[in-house]
């Protein structure tokens, strides 16, 4: 009854140019930080939409978002959803895309004039950038208790602010869920942010899982001097020791195995004046990989190196990794409805693996869940060029419905 049944592409792509007006930057990307004024102005945006669909909303004390369009029973809603704070030049897709993608769906569903046997729920997860309170994925953390609120709450970014302070700033730190939430299956929809889906000509990743990611906080301090009159040999130099570090990192990772990523993403070098040698460094590392024995020896490897430079060095250097999110496998019987549903609106398929990280990782270990990966222009995300097309919008959100049909089933 329902197999022809299709979202109206044009209205999921206003939405999503309309919300990308909000932090809209000059290279034409957006920058919409977590917990932000304008991360409160496309909370608002959204609120109104759901609100104009008949959907009630319920926001938990970490701002995660849940908004629910009624189904026949009471039973445990098929939630969808991902988020909508950005990197500082990030692009008009990653998260956001995922968001209004389930929203499009309760639109097609209202439209159609279709009551679904269980609730859909809409769901917008907080800080899944880490960008600027680290670690990632921290709103859907807190929701499937990984960490607890308190932890979730004292995360502050680099001028001090912390997630609690800002929640109440903005007015989204809400009120604790039902004892009994949760959800019966949950698909989070996203851009590829890889060229893998583009490289082989099809419309549709069908996600069966997401590599494992190791953040680090690094410090490298040393001893400032004059540019001029102290020699070369006699310097505690903390930016030359770290870059040499650095090297000997980036050799080993990449000598581990193909499938290995490392990335330094911040660095920082004090006192920051022209002619004095630097004193102390800091720096992230970000490693991944998507096998938990081989991500978890890059671990020790990683901190067993810098350890060992440290002591062989004239430089204190300490490492300690603030996160750790191992390799996952998705559930089973959502990998084959994506599949399904893919399939039947008539999309090539490539089954695959997550290189990114994504809130889909914290709830699958409350909930059955699986991800729906559409391509984008040349693989490039967090960055302002990020881009796709309308078609692969359609056909994410085609893919998504028929997947939330299937899980929430028609009222009898």
């Amino acid at each position: 009854m329902t197999d022809s049944l299709r979202v109206n592409a044009d209205r999921l792509w206003d939405s999503l140019m309309q919300m990308a007006k909000i932090g809209a930057t000059e290279k034409g990307g957006v920058c919409r930080l977590a917990l932000t004024d304008l991360d409160r102005e496309s909370r608002d945006l959204l609120t109104e939409w759901a609100a104009n669909e008949g959907c009630t909303r319920l926001v938990d004390p970490m701002g995660n978002m849940f908004f629910r369009r009624a189904g026949k029973s009471n039973g445990k809603p098929v939630g969808s959803g991902s988020h909508l704070d950005t990197q500082p030049t990030g692009g008009k897709f990653d998260g956001v895309y995922g968001v209004l993608a389930a929203l499009e769906v309760i639109r097609t569903l209202n439209d159609a004039k279709i009551e679904t046997d269980l609730p859909v729920e809409l769901v917008v997860w907080t800080n899944e950038e880490g960008s600027r309170f680290p670690p990632a994925m921290i709103g859907s953390a807190i929701y499937a208790n990984i960490f607890d609120l308190d932890y979730g709450h004292s995360r502050a970014d680099l001028e001090g602010n912390t997630i609690g302070g800002e929640l109440e700033r903005i007015g989204y730190r809400g009120d604790p869920l039902p004892a009994d939430h949760g959800f019966s299956a949950f698909f989070e929809t996203h851009i590829e942010q890889g060229p893998i889906l583009e490289d082989l000509g099809k419309s549709i990743g069908v996600v069966t899982g997401v590599q494992g990611s190791h953040w680090y906080d690094v410090t490298v301090v040393g001893e400032e001097a004059h540019a001029g009159p102290i020699p070369m040999a006699n310097r505690k130099d903390a930016l030359r020791g770290a870059s040499e570090l650095l090297a000997q990192l980036y050799s080993q990772v990449e000598n581990h195995s193909f499938e290995a990523r490392f990335t330094v993403g911040e660095f920082r070098c004090y006192p920051g004046s022209r002619n004095t040698v630097p004193s102390r460094i800091e720096f992230t590392i970000d490693i991944r990989h998507p096998h938990l024995k081989a991500f978890d020896e890059l671990h020790e490897q990683v901190v067993a190196t810098t350890e060992e430079f440290g002591q062989q060095s004239k430089l204190d250097i300490k490492i300690n990794r603030i996160w750790r999110s191992p390799p996952i496998n998705f559930d089973d019987s959502c990998i084959d409805v994506v599949r399904s549903s893919a399939i039947l609106c008539e999309y090539g398929i490539n089954e695959m693996f997550s290189g990114a990280g994504h809130d889909a990782v914290y709830i699958s270990s409350v909930a059955p869940t699986s991800m729906i990966f559409i391509p984008c222009d040349g693989g490039v995300s967090h960055n302002e060029t990020e881009n796709t097309s309308s078609e692969f919008c359609e056909a994410g959100a085609n893919t998504l419905l028929h997947s939330v049909i299937a899980k929430a089933g028609l009222a009898g």
